[in-house]
């Protein structure tokens, strides 16, 4: 019976989304091949939604990893394709923040997960974490768009840099992962110390910085940091979405109406408003597949295809 429900609850939303592609395109063209081709571009941005969504939450990175490219490759400006991402981001990071909180609901409870009432949760850390990074991070975001700041060079550059480091940090986890997988049902890191106290003032103060230059950065830092401190893999993740998701919604508010800054928001609404229901799916579904895809496996293919963009950049 609960099998039937969740087929027709996918029925449903796979009828709603695709009569919101008809009706829209519908609604802008002149005749039916505009319709037809206006139905491609929209299907093809819903999918680069969904794909953006879900390496954002199955990585913590943030979908601008996804994005950026493809809005460099269409030729966007660099306020278009950095106020798209945002954008997007805000559908997609919402919806996996969401998802993780809830499982964070369950999880801090005695007897979620197994663990026996004297046994101290992992999810102890969840609250106070993003708490402290996520101000940091607007700090950052405030800071970078209303302060005497100017990026060190331009997007593709500085994209096609954070690419590399990224793709090496995330090969990396693969090696901090598998200790860390033997730390979920052991022994892994309850409570953060003073020191990292200290470190997520930096993390999301400077990753604030990034983010607002590339519309990615804080999230891959923090899940980063807490792999190598020895926090459980979905908690390090779960922070890292719920941070990103808040830095980007900061992001986006910060430059709506801004005039001053080195950059504006202008993103480009056609494109976003067909990938941000897809990013809402793929933020949904992330979670998911982290527990049906070894994530191990993923990461490295991620790891590997981040490389090759930061090298072709």
């Amino acid at each position: 019976m609960q099998s039937n429900w969740k087929i027709r609850k996918k029925s449903l939303a796979f009828v709603t989304l695709s009569s919101y592609l008809l009706i829209s395109n519908w609604a802008q063209s002149a005749g039916l091949e505009q319709l037809l081709m206006q139905l491609l571009d929209s299907v093809l941005y819903t999918l680069l939604g969904i794909l953006g969504a879900i390496f954002a939450n199955l990585s913590g990175a943030g979908g601008g990893v996804v994005f950026i490219p493809v809005f460099n490759s269409l030729n966007l400006t660099e306020a278009q394709a950095v106020s798209t991402s945002f954008a997007i981001q805000c559908f997609g990071m919402t919806a996996g923040a969401m998802t993780w909180c809830l499982h964070y609901l369950r999880a801090r409870k005695p007897s979620a997960g197994g663990q026996s009432a004297g046994q101290p949760n992992i999810w102890q850390a969840f609250l106070p974490v993003i708490t402290v990074t996520s101000l940091c991070s607007i700090a950052g975001i405030y800071s970078a768009y209303t302060g005497d700041f100017t990026p060190p060079g331009s997007l593709p550059k500085l994209f096609s840099i954070f690419s590399i480091a990224l793709g090496g940090s995330l090969l990396v986890q693969l090696l901090l992962a598998r200790r860390s997988s033997a730390n979920d049902t052991q022994s892994a890191a309850v409570n953060p110390t003073k020191f990292d106290y200290l470190s997520f003032v930096l993390i999301g103060y400077f990753g604030g910085l990034i983010t607002a230059c590339l519309s990615v950065g804080v999230g891959e830092l923090l899940v980063f940091y807490l792999l190598i401190r020895g926090f459980s893999i979905q908690l390090s993740l779960a922070c890292a979405i719920v941070v990103t998701a808040l830095t980007v919604w900061s992001a986006a508010f910060t430059l709506t109406g801004l005039t001053g800054s080195w950059i504006t928001f202008e993103p480009v609404w056609q494109l976003a408003l067909y990938a941000g229901p897809g990013a809402v799916i793929g933020g949904l579904i992330a979670k998911t597949l982290v527990a049906k895809i070894p994530p191990l496996k993923l990461k490295f293919f991620l790891a590997l295809l981040i490389l090759f963009m930061g090298l072709a950049g």
